[in-house]
């Protein structure tokens, strides 16, 4: 009989656990989670812009494999990619990336070496093995109480530009907004990113017509997303890609 009690108590307890543990998923992601969730490596080309392809790719910074990976991510507060709100560390790329590269992330952004302030920007070129790609570009988010999907427009931009500017003829992007917990309308903030990536793309095709500047095509653009977003992200793509073909 006390071992049947015992049993009860430790089922009670584990059903318990994983209510509040959901609950805790629930709170840190909007109802554009609700899409069907997208098997890992699936990659889909949504469309192109000025014969720049724009793929959607389910995988994390730290695995995809891209002349240039880039990141973004928010001013530092103690323990923000570790501690929800965030998602738990094994949906997190951002932790996948720090551990990559030893806690390196975590380092310079504790430190105050890189503050993440918005559109600031920092080159990391790893030894061999750390990551999938050869070079990693932070892009800081600015603090993240003063987050809106609008920002995302001049950070595509910004990527768009140091990539250009590092001769990468593809790279690969993740925003990791929803890694830090923060509760963003997906396909808007995605949609947001490309905008920005093509208007300083045709900003460049502009100059180098004037012979201000030499013309570098960029091949792929290739946005990762999670599981839970990608097809929503999706959306918010081709939505962006409809609005300048």
């Amino acid at each position: 009989m006390n071992s049947f009690k015992h049993s009860s108590s430790i089922l009670a307890g584990l059903i318990l656990a994983f209510g509040l543990h959901t609950a805790t998923l629930a709170q840190t992601t909007t109802a554009d989670t609700t899409q069907k969730m997208t098997a890992i490596n699936t990659s889909k080309v949504w469309g192109k812009v000025d014969g720049i392809a724009f793929e959607g790719l389910v995988q994390g910074p730290s695995t995809s494999r891209a002349p240039l990976q880039i990141a973004c991510v928010f001013e530092y507060t103690e323990g923000d990619i570790f501690n929800p709100p965030a998602l738990p560390a094994q949906l997190n790329g951002m932790v996948h990336l720090d551990d990559a590269l030893l806690g390196i992330i975590t380092d310079i952004r504790k430190s105050g070496q890189f503050k993440g302030h918005a559109y600031e920007t920092l080159l990391i070129e790893p030894s061999a093995g750390h990551l999938s790609s050869k070079r990693l570009l932070l892009i800081g988010l600015g603090h993240r109480n003063a987050f809106t999907a609008d920002l995302m427009t001049g950070i595509g931009a910004v990527a768009m530009r140091e990539a250009l500017r590092l001769n990468a003829p593809s790279f690969a992007f993740a925003s990791d907004i929803k890694d830090a917990g923060i509760d963003s309308p997906t396909a808007e903030v995605a949609g947001n990113v490309v905008k920005g990536m093509v208007d300083a793309y045709r900003t460049q095709t502009y100059l180098s017509t004037k012979k201000m500047a030499v013309k570098k095509p960029v091949a792929k653009v290739t946005l990762l997303a999670g599981p839970s977003f990608f097809t929503v992200a999706g959306q918010g793509i081709q939505q962006a890609i409809q609005s300048f073909n």
